[in-house]
């Protein structure tokens, strides 16, 4: 794999996202930067830290297992968006919902759903989704693709970029986590290290200690 593709031949990138993750987020920004800046076809899908996390909130501290039961209606409501509207909703819908979430720290919960679903144009009445399980055989399956090509000691985002080769598999990975987000150029450079690593055979890891909260700015 070519860490700078030709335009003709542009990267399909596939985003697994669950809304409520600040980290994520900031993932996200950088992953539209990079769309800018090279030739990438970024395909959204959701998945869920609160069906990652569902079998250990007995080991998760108290504000973790509250975000974890306030994340169940957001990945719901967007798994009913992309099957009844189409996936093509996932991103502005994302969009409106981290906004609120983490640059104007709304609270997670069905008014802001609302307000996100109408701030893209969207029926209001899907927030129901939220409140049902519905959507959970969808919502399950659309998360497992994600983890089951990157492995299970991860969580939120996973992207996954075309193997090095003709036909082999695509390559995932969790992250990566970057904050504040870059822009420009300097988004595209780590763009181009990240095809680089992914394109490596054997490479699995690179990770050090966070040292501030999310930086939106």
């Amino acid at each position: 794999m070519s860490p700078s593709p030709s335009p003709a031949s542009p990267t399909n990138v596939d985003f697994w996202f669950d809304p409520v993750c600040p980290w994520t987020w900031l993932t996200s920004r950088w992953m539209l930067e990079v769309r800018e800046a090279r030739p990438v076809t970024v395909s959204w899908h959701v998945m869920s830290l609160s069906v990652l996390n569902e079998n250990r909130l007995d080991e998760l501290p108290d504000h973790i297992r509250e975000l974890m039961g306030q994340a169940w209606a957001p990945v719901r409501v967007l798994v009913a968006v992309g099957q009844l509207h189409g996936p093509e909703w996932l991103e502005p819908l994302y969009t409106a919902l981290g906004t609120r979430y983490h640059l104007r720290q709304e609270p997670r919960n069905r008014a802001t759903l609302e307000a996100a679903l109408r701030d893209v144009g969207l029926p209001v009445e899907l927030a129901d989704a939220g409140d049902t399980d519905r959507w959970d055989a969808e919502l399950r399956a659309s998360h497992s693709r994600g983890i089951t090509l990157v492995g299970q000691d991860v969580g939120s985002p996973i992207i996954a970029v075309p193997g090095p080769d003709a036909g082999s598999d695509p390559v995932a990975f969790f992250g990566p986590v970057v904050n504040p987000a870059p822009k420009g150029e300097e988004a595209a450079k780590l763009w181009d290290g990240v095809l680089t690593a992914a394109s490596t055979p054997g490479f699995y890891e690179i990770k050090r200690t966070r040292t501030s909260g999310p930086d939106f700015s």
